[in-house]
């Protein structure tokens, strides 16, 4: 008897000793907005708008005044979650198949899941809607997120405006009541709640898509800020208010459940502002605040990919509240908190970015002093060299090869330097030439959507992904005004056989006729309802994948054209053709492919 007993107390002891070591580990909790600029705070100088919880989280943090993230949405969460440069992972873009991070490099969260971390996603992915670029192929337990790059967008669940919406839970669509930005908040504390209970230490990751446009908001949020004439876009800063307001009530959340002081709180913006200022041609405020910044989200001046960036270290940890200025990147965030975490990469991982412990527990890295970086927006089928470029050197920019600043001393980037310091400009531009160099190889690396996987199958393929010329139908209201145009879809058949394939006019979820109008939206607070969907009439329908190719005059449901294919595994090429009454040819915009 007393064997069992001790024998008993012993697995207890070890199962209890197991739950507090996990217990030990600091959660995470990791707010990224969308679309929010370095001015856009009130602790950043802003006098007009209210950002009193974010303002309380800076004055108790480690911040970093310049730090540089991508000048777009998905470029800069691809660099992120992977520790890499946007176009070295393949996301140089936000749409056209260029916004999904490659499943060659190990994610974050995949780490973090590893090392016994409870990871959950709410909000905002970005970085693909099919296996295997999806937030649960990627190493997060819990995702809840709209589609696409922003609330509304054409992956997204059809008619989304921000409030009572559907969104995808684990891949599921799921209905809400509520504002988005406060359905991302109130999930993530049940998330946490839930870590908790299990005693199991968290990740959880809160990406909002506000302030993104479009800027709806409710009503209350526009009425602080109508009426001054020196805000540009009172929608835009209300909606940044919700989610100081959503950050109290995390913070809040955290503290009644004995949380805070073993929580690492990171905050941080992914791009420059996008409605926060007005400004001339040359980039410069005529109108709002942008910290004295040149430029706006998009661009390679200063105003379009550097922003906040704060952590609150617990006690614990013994890392003091001060502020950095030299220069880091987002490419250094992955390898931060794995070092800070005691998580070793693995052997074939590797980062353009460098692990800031060293600066946070000494105050100093002098391998930081002369590191050059680059931030450039491609928005290209192919990345171009020299296109809209900032080599970054400490204050130094080196912009598009032909303009130098110091930001030290001109930090609205009017004083082109070039010629006074031609040293310095060829040393960046040198710089440069040995970045673009290294990231050859990768971005030949196609990023395919895989069809006939055990993990998603069917699969519905959306015209955000197309491989086109122009800019593809990437939201809801290009889809409804009948958008003409065509691309294609990169795929990777995972299993030879036949495949049943659909092509639709509208979202699949409406199993709508293609010639029947969809009614306009429903009103929407801040905003404007979804125009009327107008629907066509079609002749005939072709897919081609490959060298296969099969045509169509019939449909066996008035909502899709249906062709039954044999496919043999591998990448490929996929494009259809819908040829309306008129002649008038365009793709279909929704393709749903099924291994039988």
């Amino acid at each position: 008897m007393k064997f069992f007993l001790g024998y008993f107390a012993l697995v207890f002891c070890l199962s209890n000793c197991a739950t507090q070591i996990e217990q030990s580990k600091p959660n995470i909790v990791y707010v990224l907005t969308d679309d929010q600029g370095y001015g856009d705070l009130g602790c950043h100088g802003n006098p007009w708008i209210q950002t009193p919880n974010l303002d309380n989280l800076q004055s108790e943090s480690v911040t970093f005044t310049n730090f540089h993230v991508g000048t777009t949405c998905a470029p800069s969460r691809s660099g992120l979650m992977s520790g890499n440069n946007c176009n070295r992972v393949g996301a140089w873009h936000t749409i056209m198949g260029r916004s999904m991070l490659s499943d060659r490099f190990r994610t974050l969260p995949q780490y973090l899941q590893e090392a016994g971390y409870s990871t959950g996603i709410f909000g905002k992915w970005h970085l693909g809607d099919n296996y295997p670029y999806r937030p649960q192929d990627r190493g997060f337990d819990e995702v809840l997120v709209h589609g696409g790059g922003g609330v509304g967008q054409t992956p997204d669940y059809w008619n989304n405006d921000y409030f009572d919406d559907t969104y995808f839970l684990n891949g599921e669509p799921q209905k809400y009541e509520g504002y988005c930005t406060d359905i991302w908040f109130e999930e993530s504390i049940k998330f946490i709640k839930k870590s908790k209970e299990m005693g199991e230490p968290f990740f959880a990751y809160i990406a909002t898509n506000a302030p993104h446009g479009p800027y709806h908001v409710p009503q209350k949020y526009i009425d602080m800020y109508s009426g001054n004439e020196n805000i540009p876009n009172p929608n835009f800063y209300g909606m940044i208010t919700n989610v100081d307001e959503n950050v109290g009530k995390l913070e809040k959340a955290l503290e009644e459940m004995g949380l805070r002081e073993n929580t690492i709180f990171i905050y941080m913006t992914d791009n420059g502002t996008s409605s926060g200022a007005n400004f001339d041609k040359g980039g410069q405020v005529v109108k709002g605040f942008n910290a004295d910044m040149r430029a706006k989200k998009g661009s390679e001046y200063d105003g379009g990919h550097r922003v906040p960036f704060f952590i609150r270290f617990p006690k614990s940890m013994e890392i003091a509240k001060q502020s950095f200025s030299q220069l880091t990147s987002y490419v250094d965030f992955m390898p931060t908190v794995l070092d800070l975490l005691g998580i070793e990469s693995k052997a074939d991982q590797k980062f353009d970015g460098l692990s800031l412990k060293p600066l946070l527990t000494k105050g100093s890295d002098s391998s930081l002093d002369n590191r050059i970086l680059v931030a450039d927006t491609q928005r290209e089928e192919w990345p171009k060299k020299w296109k809209n470029a900032s080599v970054m050197q400490a204050n130094w920019r080196l912009v598009n090869n032909k303009e130098l600043y110091d930001l030290a001393k001109d930090p609205s980037q009017k004083e082109n330097l070039i010629e006074q310091f031609p040293e310095k400009g060829a040393e960046l531009s040198q710089g440069y030439e040995n970045w673009w160099e290294s990231i050859q190889e990768d971005i030949k690396k196609e990023n395919y959507l895989h069809v006939g996987a055990k993990q998603e199958n069917p699969v519905i393929l959306t015209a955000h992904d197309w491989h086109s010329k122009e800019a593809p139908p990437w939201n809801q209201n290009h889809i409804r005004e009948d958008f003409i145009g065509n691309g294609h879809w990169l795929i990777k058949v995972e299993e030879s056989g036949k495949y049943k394939i659909k092509l639709f006019r509208w979202a699949p979820s409406l199993m709508k006729a293609m010639n029947e109008n969809v009614k306009v939206g429903d009103p929407v607070e801040g905003g404007t309802p979804y125009n009327e969907g107008i629907g066509a009439t079609f002749s005939a329908a072709k897919l081609k994948i490959g060298d296969l190719e099969l045509s169509s005059s019939s449909l066996p449901n008035p909502a899709y054209f249906e062709f039954e294919m044999a496919l043999e595994s591998g990448p490929n090429q996929l494009q259809t053709w819908l040829t309306d009454i008129n002649g008038k040819e365009r793709g279909a915009f929704y393709v749903q492919l099924e291994k039988l």
